[in-house]
Order: C-alpha cells, then structure tokens, then sequence
C-alpha cells in the first residue's frame, strides 16, 4: 500500500496520509508534490540523455543466452542491496511512486533511477526531493555518525571494535536510539546484512557457471558464489584474474567506496555482464608489456614503487548490455581497474576492462560537443575519440600503480583507512595524472606517436571539462576540479579572456604532469590524511571564470542515462 511505504519513510505529515489511504493510486496532486521537489527538476533530468544499452546476442548459441540470462539475474539481485546501502527511503518512496499517472511523480521517480537516491549525484549530494541531507556515510552508518566521534570518543574506549568498524565488508549500526553522544555500536557482516539478495545471486552464479563451457569461468563463478556469502573474496579475485580472453566476464562485488564519505573505507555492490568485443580487445596488447617499466619509472622513492614484474595485467574492451549497483547510478564509468585489494595487486595486478558501448557514448554525447563549445578553435578538432582513449585507458593502468600501502608513523596501513573520506578522489586525481606521466613516457620510447600524445592531453583536458560538472561531492568530478586548478596554476592551461575559451600549452604539461603526479603519489605513500585535506581546500572549489564557462553549455548532457533491454526493476 503506498500509505504504508509512504509513512515508513517519514516524509509525510499525518496530514498526509488521508489523501493515501485509498491504496496504490496517488493523489490527484501527486505524492512528490506533497514531499517537495527542487523547482528546477526538469532542467536536472536534461543533464542526461537516455540512450538504449541494447544486449548483441546474434551469434550466440541458446546455451550462451541462457548464461548471459543467469549472470543478469544475478547482477539484478545486487541492485536491490546497493539502493538499501544508498537510501532505504530513496528506495521506498521509488516504489511508492510506480503506479502513480502524476507527471511531477514520473518524473521524480526517473531521477531517482538515475541517482539511486534521493540526493542528486552531480550536484553535490543536494535532495531534489524532500529536505532530507545526505549522510555523510549513507545508510552504512548510523546518521548522526561523525569522525571525531568515533576516532576520538567511541574507539579509545573500545579498541578491541577497531577492526570490525573498519571493516569493508560490514554495517555499522547503533545498538540503541541513543544519541552520538552515548551510543553504542554494532557491525553486521554484509553477507548476514544482505543475505535475502545474496543468496538468490550466489544460486544464479552457480546456475551460470553449469551453463558455462569455459573451465576457468566456471571456477570463478563457484568462487564468486561462496565470497557472496562468506564476504571473503581473495580466492574469487585471483581466480578472476586467471581469466584469459573471456568472451563473458562478469563484475560482481562490492568493490568500490564511493558512497563512504564518512570514512572512505565502506564498500557498495556493483555489477556489470561483459560480452567480449574481440577486435578491440587486441588492440590493448601493447600496453600490457610496459606496467612492470611505468612502474619503475614514477617519480616515487623506490621504497613506494613494489616491483609489478610478473603480475598480470589483462585488459578487455568489453559492451556491457546490463549494469546495475555503482556501476549504474549517477556517473557512467567507461572504464574500470578491479579489483582494489592491495593482497591481490601485491600478487598478480589487476583487471582493466574497458565498457566500449558506454565509452563510445559519452565521446559522442558529451566529449566532443564540449570541446568545440569551451576550448580554442585551433584545439576544439583535436580532442578526439582516440585520444580520450588513450587517457581513459592510461587512467585505469595506474589504479595499479604507485603504492599498495601507505607508510606512516604508526606503521604500514591500508591507503584508503589511511587517508579516510578524501581517498576516492584522491585515487581518482592520481590514476589520472599518472596516466597521462605514462603516455609521455611511452611516447618517449616510441611507443605512443608525438601527435598522438598531443591528442590526448587535449582530450584530456576536455575530459576535465566533462568531469568537473559532478561537483566536489562526487569523487571523479572533485579529483578532476583540482587537476585542472593546478594545470591553470602552472600555465599548463590557459584561457583566451576574449573568448573564453581555454587552451592546452602543450609544451608546459609534461612537466605541471609530472610535479602533479610527484606530489598526488606521496600522498598516498605517506597516508597523510591531512596533506590530502588541505589540499583538496586549496585546489577543489570552482572559480569564477570557470563556473561562468560551465554556464554556458548547460544544454549539453553531463552523462547518459543507459537503458537496458535487460533485467527487471528494482523491489
């Protein structure tokens, strides 16, 4: 009943809830009416232009549909635990909203698809429905959790909780309604937390795995399963690397850290089935015999640079007909470098895997229209689609390089516990900055053409363009912010004050790169959490000239809004 779900959420007044009682039917007025919604919601919807993600299965024998079919429904059960890690109430309400003809509802109710909440995801974490505040830690926390209290207050006086609070794997609750200031915590295992969706997923990975003719994917599947219920996930990352040349992969984990800005250590579900382009994917083998020398060659004390000789660094073009968890909502990822535990990078490396159906949508929809709005004229044509290729697939290669731990005065500690809320824009800054330091590398030893690098320090830059209008909330646009301050800073960039328009001085980023890159680098080596703080204040805010150029293509989409031909909606 939508009065049920509605109270639930504690949005609505009492007043309210007359208007409901008759059942799924909404109010003649709408129910997001009631809740209030930002004025500007239409203008926030235009940031993305849908675009259809469709699923390619000519070719593909009744066998292999039926896997692909057994690997989406898997993935769909993992959308159902990233929006109750996201905001339970976004969720509630999203339901509540699904049998209403309201306009304003419908609408409401597509942008919180999008954004997998109630808080709008480029635009700094702003409710643009409700007046609800974002959580600084989402539903992994209690909310009135802060730092402060936890490190200073709550941790000294049980320090035997320390590691199960930073856990990556488990929820922390308050044991009673008690307030910040006497309240004591709780940690539930994300496989006990979650258990009503990951078991249904563990099932569809074994089914798939029965479906599959490829003993190694095979292997990984069973051991996906398991790690889906044990939320030990070493062995299945291992054996997912082992993979070779899949013509299906599958990324299905709580990866990535992204909804923590409390602490920067929880993780959130994701998912995305891959179906293999072949042609595209051998495109990538020269990079592959260079990871161990780009390693060996950052500007990094050796002590910070472990050895990446004899790991392995598979890359796969992949199109991804169906995604869902963090790989779906807001950002679009056209890239991804998994996995991110430093025990499997120490032992083998990681995966990059490029999604071409969505890269190729966001050079079309969104790159290249900004390039000729925003950079000089000279410079517009040269952003390019292979150029931002090169930089999106250096960016990924880095994620494996620099550092796997931090060193700091009370030991080696894991980078992002290290660094705390501040680490996922910083990871981001530094896989893009040591990105573009490989390319030049590699064009100095002739494998990279100097026009090609040209290409994509221009199409680097266009990238920042697009990146930067997710706001300092999220993680890609708040690393992408300071990159860009710090290139206008160094006389890397400049702008045309007639114009308006900016310009890349191609002679001056090689080295604004390199003393970036150097500076991004020691950061994660020392876990300086409060290097990182004050350096996200200095370069992370938006100027003048900047925001007034951003002013000036709001007609063009920030990202996508992919839809899939596949799977069903989240319950």
């Amino acid at each position: 009943m939508v009065a049920r779900r509605i109270c639930s959420l504690g949005l609505l007044t009492l007043a309210l809830v007359p208007l409901l009682a008759g059942g799924r039917a909404a109010p003649r007025a709408g129910i997001a009416a009631a809740l209030g919604v930002a004025p500007d919601l239409d203008a926030r919807l235009a940031r993305f232009e849908p675009r259809r993600m469709s699923f390619h299965g000519e070719g593909l024998s009744e066998r292999e549909r039926r896997l692909v079919n057994k690997l989406v429904e898997a993935a769909a059960a993992i959308e159902q635990i990233y929006w109750r890690q996201s905001d339970p109430q976004g969720l509630e309400l999203y339901r509540a909203l699904e049998s209403s003809g309201d306009p304003l509802d419908r609408k409401v109710r597509r942008f919180l698809k999008i954004n997998g909440s109630r808080y709008d995801l480029v635009d700094e974490l702003r409710p643009f429905v409700g007046r609800e505040p974002a959580p600084p830690g989402r539903a992994l926390y209690p909310p009135f959790l802060t730092v402060d209290y936890l490190e200073r207050t709550y941790l000294p006086g049980h320090p035997g909780e320390r590691a199960a609070l930073y856990d990556p794997y488990r929820v922390v609750r308050s044991k009673a309604p008690a307030g910040p200031e006497s309240t004591e915590l709780a940690t539930v295992p994300y496989h006990s937390a979650f258990a009503e969706w990951l078991e249904p997923a563990a099932r569809s990975l074994r089914e798939a795995a029965e479906l599959s003719e490829d003993p190694a994917f095979q292997k990984f599947l069973r051991l996906r399963a398991e790690a889906l219920l044990s939320d030990d996930y070493l062995a299945s990352d291992l054996a997912w690397l082992d993979l070779r040349d899949p013509k299906f992969d599958l990324i299905l984990a709580p990866y990535e850290t992204y909804l923590d800005n409390l602490m920067g250590v929880k993780t959130s579900y994701g998912a995305a089935v891959l179906v293999r382009d072949e042609a595209e994917s051998q495109k990538l083998a020269v990079y592959q015999k260079f990871v161990p020398e780009l390693q060996e060659a950052l500007p990094l004390a050796r002590e910070d640079r472990p050895s990446k000789r004899g790991h392995l660094t598979p890359m796969e073009v992949m199109d991804a007909p169906y995604r869902t968890g963090d790989l779906l909502h807001g950002y679009q990822a056209v890239a991804d470098n998994l996995p991110n535990d430093a025990r499997v990078h120490e032992a083998k490396g990681s995966k990059k895997i490029f999604f071409k159906n969505f890269l190729d949508a966001r050079v079309n929809v969104v790159i290249l229209p900004l390039a000729r709005r925003l950079l000089r004229e000279d410079q517009a044509g040269r952003a390019t689609a292979g150029g931002y290729l090169a930089s999106t697939l250096a960016h990924e290669i880095s994620h494996e390089l620099g550092p796997d731990y931090a060193r700091t005065a009370a030991g080696k500690r894991e980078i992002r516990e290290a660094i705390g809320g501040d680490f996922g824009a910083l990871e981001e800054g530094k896989a893009d900055v040591v990105g573009m330091f490989c390319l030049k590398w590699l064009a100095d030893r002739g494998a990279f053409s100097r026009r090609a690098l040209e290409e994509a320090y221009i199409s680097y830059v266009a990238g920042n363009l697009r990146t930067m209008r997710f706001g300092v909330a999220e993680p890609h646009g708040r690393a992408e912010l300071t990159e860009f301050n710090y290139l206008v800073e160094h006389g890397a960039v400049v702008r045309d004050e007639k114009s308006g328009r900016y310009a890349v001085v191609l002679a001056e980023m090689p080295r604004a790169l390199e003393a970036l890159a150097r500076e991004l680098l020691a950061q994660e080596a020392t876990g300086d959490r409060a290097r990182t703080a004050a350096w996200f204040a200095k370069y992370a805010a938006l100027p003048a000239h900047l925001e007034k150029a951003l002013g000036t293509v709001t007609d063009i989409p920030v990202d996508i809004e992919p839809l899939f031909s596949l799977g069903p909606d989240v319950r």
